[in-house]
């Protein structure tokens, strides 16, 4: 299966950058979806450690998500397991789409591009049955809106 794509061109150094993706006090500034609210942000930043995280939806609902890293190079590359959660960190299926994947493959690239940076974001299914590589297919133009505004978010944070 192909994975989904997307990248961006960001105005800050590499460093900067990373130190968005990976602080707590950063990352509860710009992540997620546009108009979520982070109201709480772990990070465990280590091979096998996580970051849990609970937002606040427009609609007033909750909705945790967790990662669990794989790799951790610093300030080039994350590689983690992304899935929804409880408040606790226990994985989740998705709250409105049932046949989304449990978990994905998320590979993140921080790249110098004349003292900006280009960030390159990669999702696969991980562990995946059929149907659900299925509905991950057929979401390709929700998650290129989603991630979309999540990188517009942070463009703006940087600024």
């Amino acid at each position: 299966m192909k994975p989904f794509e997307i990248a961006r061109v960001v105005d800050a150094p590499r460093e900067r950058v990373w130190q968005a993706w990976t602080e707590p006090a950063r990352l509860k500034q710009w992540w997620g979806p546009k108009g979520f609210k982070v109201h709480t942000c772990k990070v465990d930043l280590r091979p096998g450690g996580t970051f849990l995280y609970g937002m606040k939806a427009p609609d007033g609902s909750d909705m945790w998500g967790k990662f669990v890293y794989r790799e951790v190079t610093a300030p080039e590359r994350l590689v983690f397991v992304v899935s929804f959660s409880d408040p606790k960190g226990g994985t989740t299926h998705h709250p409105g789409m049932e046949n989304w994947p449990l978990k994905i493959l998320s590979t993140v690239e921080f790249s110098d591009v004349s003292g900006k940076t280009r960030v390159t974001i990669r999702w696969t299914p991980h562990e995946a049955p059929e149907i659900e590589r299925k509905t991950f297919d057929e979401g390709r133009e929700s998650m290129k809106q989603g991630w979309g505004g999540t990188l517009d978010q942070l463009a703006a944070y940087l600024k």
